[in-house]
């Protein structure tokens, strides 16, 4: 990644293969802050990809068109779905022979299309995104006409055409184009079967190409990126606290929890998607459930408002906030998609736990480890005296009561608390009420 030799200049080229998603938005940002940091006179994106998230892919295109330097695109064998919305963006397209490019329709993770409604939103990006390239004016004699580089409608048709267009595809099929199809339509400036053909056919061989490879980190990042494990790590998050809810000290429970948080919450920082206030948030709202389990009776406001912000955090942290400055209701989409990943998980995993607690400490094996011993109030146990009976007497302050202190009632002492005001040592009291494991006291002449 040095800069070139004064007066040399620069083609600057990077890989987007696999699954179009968060962390290929962050190569293609970074990438090409990175060529223009440089001053590259062009950039290439090695593009071999099945598709993968239209949040992601509309970003990177949006990146492309805005771009100040000419984006080249090689198509490596496959510009699917996604992948054709990203290489169309481009300046320029040249593909592999064998090559395909197009079948953009919209689907659901099953594979299954979506609603039309939705891929006429998409119809209407690929068309937008092939205007955005203009026409190209021919001069035949006398006459001028004009003629789209990228024929929008051909864009349109990789989703779905609506109307049959003659001598390629009729409005029942979703257009896919093969390399020498690319080519006769306008859609692919020609074959390549490496970049150097690429910089021949531009006469850009003299150039210094600065390639952008991912190192092992990188590649761990993605992996952890996938939106399935993902949701695998938040289910290990929600389990391992709920499990070490029900065991006394910091466990193995705890632990397992504490590494799913470290490796969901790592990538995503790494990567740039997750930003400090949102670790706080989870944190904050960890702090909160933590201090209504163990330090308020019952489940109140701190609890509520501890899961509320740790699903906040959780499902924030997915969404680039990149996302939100190019398309604000394309980010609360995506925010909204990340809250209902986080719920389902977060409720599989809670139902989980729940039923392999059971399982788990209901095994004949732990049996013989666990105590098994009940003491039942039917057989004398009970956790603490019942002074109920002690309404009505009265004993004397040993203590300030201010509400709370020790009192003297036939020569043994008890703690209670002033119902009206300070008592002070010495006083006669009286016993009006035993509430929650408590005597409460008023002073003996009021």
């Amino acid at each position: 990644d040095e800069a070139a030799p004064a007066g040399q200049k620069i083609v600057y080229v990077f890989d987007l293969t696999g699954e179009i998603g968060p962390a290929a938005w962050r190569i293609t940002a970074q990438n090409m802050d990175r060529a223009a940091e440089l001053n590259a006179e062009v950039i290439i994106i090695h593009l071999n990809t099945y598709g993968g998230l239209l949040e992601a892919a509309d970003s990177i295109s949006k990146k492309i068109l805005h771009c100040p330097i000419p984006v080249y695109v090689f198509v490596d064998h496959n510009a699917i779905s996604a992948g054709a919305l990203i290489a169309i963006s481009a300046d320029k397209i040249y593909m592999r022979p064998g090559g395909r490019i197009g079948a953009a329709t919209v689907v659901n993770p099953t594979g299954e299309p979506f609603a039309d409604k939705f891929q006429a939103s998409m119809r209407k990006m690929m068309h937008s995104v092939s205007e955005a390239h203009g026409q190209d004016t021919i001069v035949t004699g006398s006459d001028t006409t004009y003629r789209w580089r990228r024929d929008p409608l051909i864009a349109e048709a990789m989703v779905g055409s609506t109307s049959t267009i003659t001598g390629v595809v009729d409005s029942s099929r979703v257009l896919a184009l093969t390399t020498e199809e690319a080519i006769r339509l306008r859609y692919c400036e020609g074959k390549a079967e490496k970049i150097d053909d690429i910089l021949a056919a531009n006469h850009l061989t003299d150039r210094r190409i600065v390639y952008h490879t991912l190192t092992a980190v990188e590649k761990i990042v993605q992996f952890l990126l996938n939106p399935f494990l993902q949701s695998v790590l938040i289910m290990l998050i929600i389990g391992g606290i709920y499990f070490e809810m029900q065991t006394p000290g910091i466990g193995f429970a705890a632990a397992v929890s504490i590494c799913a948080g470290l490796l969901y919450f790592a990538p995503l920082y790494v990567e740039g998607i997750a930003n400090h206030w949102e670790l706080a948030l989870f944190f904050v709202g960890l702090i909160l459930v933590g201090i209504e389990i163990f330090a308020l009776p019952g489940f109140g406001i701190a609890g509520v408002a501890g899961i509320v912000l740790m699903i906040l955090g959780i499902s924030l942290a997915m969404v680039d906030n990149i996302v939100f400055r190019w398309d604000l209701s394309l980010g609360l989409k995506a925010a909204f998609k990340a809250a209902c990943m986080v719920i389902v998980s977060a409720s599989v995993a809670l139902g989980l736990s729940i039923w392999l607690s059971g399982c788990f400490f209901d095994h004949r094996v732990l049996k013989r480890i666990t105590l098994q011993a009940e003491q039942k109030s039917s057989e004398g146990y009970v956790s603490f005296d019942d002074l109920s009976g002690l309404t009505g007497a009265t004993g004397t302050a040993r203590t300030v009561l201010r509400p709370s202190g020790k009192i003297d009632v036939g020569g043994r002492l008890y703690d209670a608390s002033s119902e009206i005001g300070y008592i002070n040592p010495g006083e006669q009291v009286k016993i009006i009420r035993y509430e929650t494991g408590r005597l409460y006291v008023v002073k003996s002449n009021t």
